[in-house]
């Protein structure tokens, strides 16, 4: 993976939890020593660093697969250098936490696994506000412009790429996105795509899907962005609370072969509750709740 910048996203009893975003495989990865800072409530950099590496003989000599989940990549160290740090994915940090015993590390697995100080907190709690916001009269429906316009309100602050079109490839579990040397092209395309009926927009909603033109933040960015098309062209959007998260995720993996099953699934759920706040808070805790791991 390439040396990634920097990003703070969390603060745990005010301590710094650093995380660094890796765009090939889509996911973060969080300091170890960070972690272990916050579980053993220690400041002293050597200290945090001596007891790391006891730990992880110890997991080691236990057959731990977490050991081997750790990846090393360039963190900021007390002297001002960057290097070399040992870091895990969301599941890693889980499982670091559960081996820690008292009530602290399981505060803190609570915390790590959804916390208002997190970007996923902090924009969810923007994606509620935008129901009340004027600025939800002014998002371009059915464009990418009207796209970025709903990302850049979701991530700004929080993300430097937010409201970007990614210059970037990415995939996830082994799909991957549309290519993004002709991103700009592709999106032109699915601008153009008629959103006249209920089947149109699905269509046009599964493209949008396909090109995922961020480098993160794509399906709750998406989720509004369908809503929004309902709601104009057919007074219509979606209950998400009636569709699980389980048959989401299939119909979408299926949906660029197959968009029947999305349709069916996605029609059973409409609603003419367009303007009924609690229809919109209730469907934002649910796309979010489609992207946790």
């Amino acid at each position: 993976m390439n040396e990634q910048q920097k990003i703070s996203i969390r603060f745990f009893d005010d301590r710094e939890v650093r995380a660094l975003w890796d765009e090939q495989n889509s996911k973060w990865w969080f300091s170890v020593l960070d972690i272990v800072a916050v579980l053993t409530n220690q400041n002293d950099y050597t200290k945090t660093r001596n007891y790391w590496k006891y730990l992880k003989a110890k997991l080691k000599r236990e057959n731990s697969q977490l050991v081997s989940a750790t990846t090393q990549l360039k963190l900021l160290a007390p002297d001002g250098k960057k290097r070399m740090s040992d870091m895990l994915d969301y599941n890693g940090i889980i499982t670091l936490g559960k081996s820690f015993p008292g009530t602290k590390a399981n505060r803190f697995i609570e915390w790590f696994t959804f916390s208002d100080e997190s970007i996923d907190g902090k924009s969810k709690t923007k994606a509620y506000a935008l129901f009340e916001s004027s600025f939800i009269n002014s998002i371009e429906v059915g464009t990418t412009k009207g796209l970025q316009q709903i990302h850049a309100y979701l991530f700004g602050g929080l993300y430097d790429f937010a409201g970007q079109i990614r210059k970037k490839n990415i995939s996830k579990g082994g799909f991957r996105f549309a290519v993004s040397k002709f991103l700009g092209a592709t999106l032109k395309q699915i601008e153009e795509m008629p959103e006249n009926t209920f089947d149109e927009i699905v269509e046009k909603y599964i493209e949008m899907n396909i090109a995922h033109p961020f480098m993160e933040g794509n399906g709750r960015t998406t989720r509004i962005w369908l809503d929004l098309i309902l709601k104009k062209r057919l007074k219509y959007c979606i209950d998400w609370s009636k569709i699980s998260k389980a048959d989401y995720m299939n119909a979408m993996v299926k949906s660029s072969a197959n968009s029947n099953i999305l349709k069916k699934l996605l029609k059973n759920a409409l609603t003419n509750q367009i303007d009924n706040q609690e229809m919109f808070m209730k469907g934002i805790d649910y796309s979010y709740y489609y992207e946790e791991s």
